[in-house]
């Protein structure tokens, strides 16, 4: 049983800039969700945080938020959550497959995302997962996307000297006939 195995976890990611997230969360099972939401609150406090929340309908509306957050905002990161509790249909297995899809999409685009939507059998699992003084998946999500942050920060200041430029840092020049030169 998973709740009696041990895991390693991370020390909490620490920073020398202030660090904000958004917590986009659907409250559609409203007590599963405010534990989430508590449990990421601490844990972006814990680690001098601030944070601002943003709620939608459901698990698929999630990502949408956080990209058009990325879009519009000026956040750090994101911690998604919320609750998909499997039903008699097969909406369960759409819901949790996209929206989970989208959240490692865009963060493998460069977003740094904490996936705290739950994927459950039952409502124990999803009550379980989501208290803050159990398996505290809320503050996890959080934590997650503390660390994204805290790495995409320590690569991103370490742009000078060798490795590669993106396109957006190249300089272009007038070219001649063969064409620009990068500079």
């Amino acid at each position: 049983m998973a709740g009696q195995e041990t895991h390693y976890i991370l020390p909490r990611a620490e920073f020398d800039a202030p660090v904000k997230l958004l917590i986009v969360v659907a409250p559609y099972y409203k007590d599963i969700a405010d534990n989430l939401v508590a449990g990421a609150k601490a844990e972006i406090e814990a680690a001098g945080g601030t944070w601002d929340i943003a709620e939608v309908p459901g698990a698929l509306e999630v990502p949408t938020a956080i990209a058009m957050a990325d879009r519009q905002c000026n956040f750090d990161g994101y911690a998604a959550l919320g609750c998909v509790i499997r039903g008699e249909t097969t909406h369960y297995d759409t819901v949790c497959n996209d929206s989970s899809r989208a959240i490692q999409l865009m963060g493998l685009q460069g977003l740094c995302i904490g996936n705290g939507i739950l994927t459950v059998e039952n409502r124990k699992q999803a009550e379980v997962r989501a208290d803050p003084a159990d398996q505290n998946k809320g503050g996890g999500a959080a934590a997650a996307a503390l660390h994204l942050i805290a790495l995409s920060r320590k690569w991103g200041a370490s742009r000078k000297g060798v490795g590669f430029k993106p396109p957006s840092e190249s300089i272009l020049l007038a070219g001649d006939s063969n064409g620009p030169k990068t500079a």
